[in-house]
């Protein structure tokens, strides 16, 4: 998932100043795409990856010395070439890529704190940061009015038509020129929040692999002995109750997916008749389609009800099926085609 959540957290928990890399325009193919983090502590100490290893060293050096005279500046690194007279690896991966090196000093780090802060509460922001003038500190804004980073310019209207008008998890990141100034634009969206209602023993595989792709799980099931750490420790939240109990706490919106695995036939159609209604970004149903058809009063199960949930990958034990689950949400995510009913 998004490598700025890890490398959020760690600036946070660093105790001094720091270095944000950020890949910000990639000219042919690379390991990573603009947008790519990577952050840099004064002692060395680095979290995330801009490459399959071929030019994270070399950032970490250039790291140092940004952090030692606090001016912000670009690297490239040509990939391009197969031998060892470019910049030293050979790597022949086709690509020239621009990394851009942020000093957080202690006069910068409240901003990527409020950053951090956003993203928590589940919100979209949106940052243009100038390329031209390293001096000029970044814009951001987030979805619900908030603005810090002390930009002295006014917002131009075209970002806060790329805040307010980009689907979740879609937006351009990379670099923008306006007739003025040169800016790297990105979008940051909060963790997608998937909610499993049915916490039986093939949800703790399904839980630690949407976890790992950077979901954030919460498991809802309506019997404690098995909503709970000891059970499934991989999730973020844990929400005891029947249908009527725990839906209208949970807040589901269209950024929302949801899972649903209770193996009980009512249990499944009482979370239907709640959940059918909410607009939500995935809806799915563990089973056959004949099963989930009988779910709704129609016999058939609204298009937008997926079932069976998982990619066609030829899915057997708890684990395949998970891996097969977490692919699915992440082609909807990403906006990839849609399965038809299989």
């Amino acid at each position: 998932m998004e490598s700025y959540y890890a490398v959020l957290d760690a600036m946070a928990a660093a105790p001094g100043d720091g270095v944000f890399a950020i890949i910000i325009d990639v000219e042919g193919s690379a390991y990573q795409k603009e947008g790519t983090w990577m952050w840099i502590e004064a002692s060395g100490k680095t979290t995330g990856l801009l490459s399959g290893g071929c030019f994270e060293e070399a950032v970490a050096a250039h790291a140092l010395d940004v952090l030692s005279n606090r001016q912000a500046t670009s690297i490239s690194f040509d990939l391009r070439a197969e031998d060892d007279w470019s910049w030293g690896q050979g790597a022949g991966c086709n690509g020239l890529v621009r990394i851009w090196l942020e000093p957080v000093t202690s006069n910068t780090k409240p901003d990527w704190l409020a950053l951090k802060r956003c993203l928590d509460r589940g919100e979209h922001v949106f940052m243009a940061r100038s390329i031209t003038d390293p001096r000029e500190q970044p814009f951001f804004q987030s979805e619900t009015g908030e603005r810090f980073g002390g930009y002295s310019s006014p917002p131009r209207p075209e970002w806060l038509k790329e805040l307010h008008g980009t689907p979740f998890f879609r937006g351009r990141n990379g670099v923008y020129e306006t007739e003025e100034d040169t800016f790297f634009i990105q979008h940051f969206w909060p963790k997608p929040r998937l909610t499993i209602f049915g916490a039986g023993p093939d949800a703790p595989p399904l839980v630690s692999a949407a976890k790992a792709a950077g979901f954030s799980v919460t498991v809802s099931d309506w019997r404690p002995a098995f909503c709970q750490p000891s059970h499934v420790p991989d999730a973020d939240a844990w929400v005891v109750g029947f249908p009527h109990e725990t839906i209208p706490k949970l807040h589901l919106t269209e950024r929302d997916f949801v899972v649903i695995m209770t193996h009980q036939f009512e249990r499944d159609r009482e979370l239907m008749r709640w959940l059918a209604d909410i607009p939500l970004a995935y809806l799915g149903v563990l089973g056959p389609r004949r099963r989930t058809d009988r779910l709704f009063p129609s016999g058939t199960a609204p298009p937008f009800v997926r079932s069976p949930i998982g990619l066609p990958i030829g899915a057997r034990s708890p684990h395949e099926i998970a891996i097969s689950i977490t692919a699915e949400l992440i082609n909807v995510l990403r906006g990839g085609p849609m399965e038809t009913a299989r």
